[in-house]
């Protein structure tokens, strides 16, 4: 429409009017201008648009106006001139719509997440979660490489995102997990479900309240809440009943949001129910985004010819490059500094 615009303004200088802008100069009228004046180009868009804009009920036919109209809630592919149309079509369009239900969920869930990254060293964070800390002062998770590396600087273990001394006691961690739970902290609550599931910072242990802060967590954005969540809801424990459908549906929204982990155990429940296919792409970017275990499912897969050699070696060379961007010189030093730790 700008064009048109500018059309009809550089004709109006060179003398044109309202009766079809035509040229005073001394040049031969062109034929092909009159046939595309600026009457015919604007009315071919407009029709074009009103087109765009239309769409016909699934049902009946009948057009209407696309943003009008009754869309399907789950595909969000057909659309409907009324309520009454969308129920009467119901039974035809079910299975059409389940399948692509189904379609849409396979590509979100299988579709490869960039890892996270630790918050000062920028390099991806190890797929255990034991090579990262939770700080109760800021709420942040850092790599234990960085932690290190600002102990071996500082002289003192302070936390190396807000430089704040760890709590003196368990009633300070408790405090000040709470209120960073009252800011929406998503790290906040996934810990603090992990200290009612395990009866740390002189909590009692609660499995009810472990996995409601769980799943906080996770809808805050936290993954490892709802890993921590779906591992419990496969194994019943607290009392609450073994729901395994439940549980791999929040294995697969923590997959979804990256979760190695969540991911090699949704291969494990595809491999246990007899859906190989699906078993191996489920470990195929876990081993991709760097967990061990699920390359060695893979390797395995392989030597029984169920894994192409394609597929290995393209896998394998994922893997060594995601171990490379994960590796550092400190987080190889506070590995061995936790180790010797735990010895003494």
């Amino acid at each position: 429409m700008s064009s048109n615009t500018g059309e009809n303004n550089d004709r109006d200088k060179l003398g044109g009017g309202s009766n079809g802008g035509e040229m005073t100069s001394n040049k031969k009228e062109c034929a092909s201008c009159e046939q595309n004046n600026v009457d015919n180009i604007t009315e071919g868009i407009d029709s074009m648009a009103i087109l765009n804009d239309t769409s016909i009920c699934a049902a009946c036919g009948k057009e209407g106006d696309s943003n009008d109209m009754n869309t399907c809630n789950k595909c969000k592919e057909v659309k409907y001139c009324n309520a009454a149309c969308k129920k009467k079509h119901r039974h035809k369009h079910k299975k059409k719509c389940e399948r692509r239900v189904a379609e849409l969920h396979d590509e979100k869930l299988f579709k490869d997440v960039e890892p996270d990254e630790c918050l000062l060293c920028m390099q991806p964070t190890p797929v255990e979660t034991k090579y990262v800390s939770f700080h109760s002062c800021c709420g942040k998770l850092i790599c234990n490489g960085c932690m290190y590396s600002m102990m071996m600087s500082e002289g003192q273990d302070i936390c190396a995102f807000c430089r704040t001394p760890p709590a003196a006691s368990d009633e300070e961690i408790v405090k000040r997990v709470k209120k960073l739970m009252d800011n929406g902290n998503a790290n906040a609550f996934n810990m603090f479900g992990y200290a009612y599931a395990h009866g740390r910072y002189n909590m009692q242990r609660n499995w009810s309240k472990a996995n409601e802060s769980w799943l906080k967590a996770g809808e805050l954005g936290c993954m490892d809440g709802y890993f921590n969540f779906a591992v419990h809801l496969g194994k019943g424990r607290g009392g609450i009943e073994v729901d395994e459908e439940k549980s791999k549906h929040y294995y697969e929204l923590a997959a979804m949001g990256g979760h190695a982990m969540a991911r090699y155990n949704l291969g494990c429940l595809e491999w246990k129910a007899g859906n190989y296919d699906r078993a191996y792409k489920h470990l195929i970017l876990a081993a991709r985004a760097g967990h061990k275990k699920s390359l060695d499912f893979i390797k395995e897969g392989f030597m029984d010819e169920e894994v192409s050699k394609d597929e290995y070696e393209t896998t394998l060379r994922a893997y060594h490059e995601r171990q490379k961007e994960m590796k550092s010189d400190m987080r190889d030093a506070a590995e061995e500094y936790r180790l010797m730790m735990s010895l003494e």
